[in-house]
């Protein structure tokens, strides 16, 4: 019998995500597994988790004929936010849940893994599986960013600000003065196009009108930001939006997640320890209001996503999520789909900004200038950067 190629391909697709999450957890102690510091960082264990229960819930109990569920009582532990699905652990008790243990987990994945496997090798995959599959995949390889984000939270909250592992070099950025890119007034298009994948909120493909505007063709450097701190930047309230300037008090804000002021120094952690801030470096871990309030001081502003993705061609992308003047809301045309996975994307238009391009955390083959990331304006665990316009 002659194997599949599309079914070969498939499954190696799957392998090879599968693999990476475990991969990103192998530096990791058995006690990081567990640790939740804020409501926005999930355990690691409960990403591997929730990423194979998402498989396990959406591919193999509704398709997959004579398939016995791991364990009836992870529904409640590892799902997300799916209401269609059910009751759930709610977020911010992740972090308290000692049991389903560690060594449970990985019994989990390697379960579902080999279901997963004889599904997919039995003739069974058609268009609408392999499309779920997909979005499966695409889901699980944004849970392998948070979960680098995560765990650099976890570890860099520690007041040992333990190497998470050695060797994970950031991308540099030209310390040369920043050249403005301009555009001219007209009609553009926008959304995604041609064959592959895309998120829902990715589509439909529209036109956008658009002022003439320039934008910066690299992103702001640590030395630049490091500049905005010392102009008072953080006491002078006129930089900032009545909200962001809230945010500054209650938290006492002076600078950058991560950065610390030790004898006289600036340092901050990185995935390889705590280092000297290398001045030449793109600013990382700042919220909206941060990136706004900047933008002011320069005189200057945030693109609009729009903006962004009608110049994305024109400069390089991917170090860092670039905060867009840009609420989340749908684009014309956008649908919702039927039943759990239609809660995907969709019923989190509101009260969050756009962030376009990448991320050092992002893996490999899973940006587009297309792409929608979005947050709230407080956020800035995330790996995220300022690009400006005007």
């Amino acid at each position: 019998m002659i194997a599949n190629p599309k079914i070969i391909d498939v499954v190696k697709k799957f392998t090879d995500v599968r693999e990476h999450s475990v991969a990103i957890c192998a530096p990791l102690e058995i006690e990081d597994f567990v640790v939740q510091p804020i409501v926005d960082v999930s355990p690691p264990k409960w990403h591997l988790g929730h990423t194979t229960w998402f498989f396990e819930t959406f591919i193999l109990i509704p398709n997959f004929p004579g398939y016995e569920v791991f364990d009836p009582q992870y529904n409640f532990v590892f799902n997300s936010y799916y209401e269609t699905i059910g009751a759930r652990v709610i977020r911010t008790d992740r972090g308290n849940l000692s049991r389903p243990s560690v060594a449970d987990v990985y019994r989990y994945r390697e379960y579902v893994d080999q279901q997963m496997i004889s599904f997919l090798q039995s003739d069974s995959l058609n268009a609408t599986i392999e499309t779920l599959v997909e979005l499966g995949l695409n889901h699980e390889q944004q849970h392998q960013e948070l979960l680098l984000t995560d765990i650099k939270y976890i570890l860099g909250h520690n007041p040992l600000f333990p190497a998470y592992k050695k060797g994970q070099r950031s991308e540099k950025v030209n310390s040369g003065s920043a050249k403005m890119i301009s555009f001219p007034e007209g009609i553009y298009e926008i959304g995604f196009q041609g064959s592959g994948f895309c998120f829902d909120n990715e589509l439909d493909r529209h036109k956008v009108y658009l002022q003439d505007f320039e934008i910066s063709d690299r992103a702001v450097t640590n030395g630049e930001y490091l500049e905005f701190m010392k102009d008072n930047g953080y006491t002078d309230f006129r930089h900032w939006h009545a909200e962001g300037w809230d945010w500054v008090k209650q938290n006492e804000a002076k600078a950058p997640l991560y950065w610390h002021q030790i004898d006289g120094k600036w340092m901050y952690y990185t995935l390889e320890g705590l280092k000297e801030l290398n001045l030449d470096e793109a600013v990382c871990h700042i919220n909206f209001y941060e990136a706004s309030a900047f933008a002011a001081w320069k005189g200057m502003r945030l693109p609009t996503e729009a903006e962004w993705e009608v110049a994305s061609e024109q400069f390089p992308w991917g170090n860092r999520w670039e905060w867009t003047g840009s609420a989340y809301l749908p684009y014309p045309g956008f649908k919702k789909e039927a039943g759990a996975v239609g809660e995907y994307n969709g019923k989190f238009m509101v009260n969050q900004m756009v962030l376009r391009g990448a991320s050092e955390a992002t893996p490999k083959g899973h940006s587009r200038n297309t792409y929608r990331n979005f947050f709230h304006a407080s956020l800035k665990w995330q790996f995220t950067g300022i690009r400006l316009a005007k």
